[in-house]
């Protein structure tokens, strides 16, 4: 038996979808738009992966530099020197990025890898927590896949270096683009459903 709110969205497409329903195509268009990019992110890693890094230092670099501008506005602030430390180590890692984005890049994938194993590490223990539970398989290969994702990077380092950064974000575009297309169809299909339901309702009245 449906509940209340599922009934109020099955009636009342508006509830979950809002103006989305009216304006799907821009989010259509968005959505491909997109993938287009994550496509063609794959064909050129390397690029991808040179240009996320320098991303990545300028807005270290902007980040560190606003922070440093705040700090003269926080006088008397006992905490004032850690923030002052960490807006100018904010900013010399932005430079060092900014200089070389090709040995930034290594390290960052390093860090990756490490993270991976970590996470991994971390999904395999709280699954055996959740072992009397079902599904508990579940995040049990998603931390064995991690470890393995993270050996693999560190098995082909620096090299990995060169184009895991631009993989996983190519990857992120792809899956960005494809879920913004899903949601268009589905809000197209919402719109549909509603005027549907506004015909019946008004041919039930006349």
């Amino acid at each position: 038996m449906p509940t209340n709110n599922e009934t109020a969205i099955a009636v009342h497409p508006d509830a979950l979808f809002g103006e989305v329903q009216k304006n799907w195509g821009w989010l259509l268009a968005l959505g491909i738009l997109f993938v287009i990019f994550g496509i063609i992110g794959l064909g050129m890693l390397f690029t991808l992966t040179i240009a996320s890094v320098l991303l990545f230092g300028i807005l270290l670099l902007m980040g560190g530099g606003i922070q440093l501008f705040e700090a003269f506005k926080c006088k008397g602030w006992k905490g004032i020197i850690l923030h002052v430390l960490i807006a100018i180590l904010y900013v010399l890692a932005g430079i060092v990025i900014i200089y070389d984005p090709l040995i930034a890049s290594t390290v960052l994938t390093l860090m990756l890898a490490g993270g991976l194993i970590g996470v991994g590490v971390l999904r395999i223990i709280m699954a055996f927590q959740l072992r009397d539970r079902q599904g508990w398989v579940w995040p049990l290969l998603a931390g064995v896949l991690s470890i393995i994702l993270g050996i693999l990077i560190i098995a082909q380092w620096p090299v990995s270096g060169f184009w895991v950064i631009g993989l996983f974000v190519a990857i992120e575009l792809l899956f960005h683009g494809w879920s913004y297309i899903f949601i268009a169809l589905a809000a197209r299909n919402a719109g549909k459903a509603a005027a549907a339901e506004s015909g019946r309702a008004a041919h039930t009245k006349a």
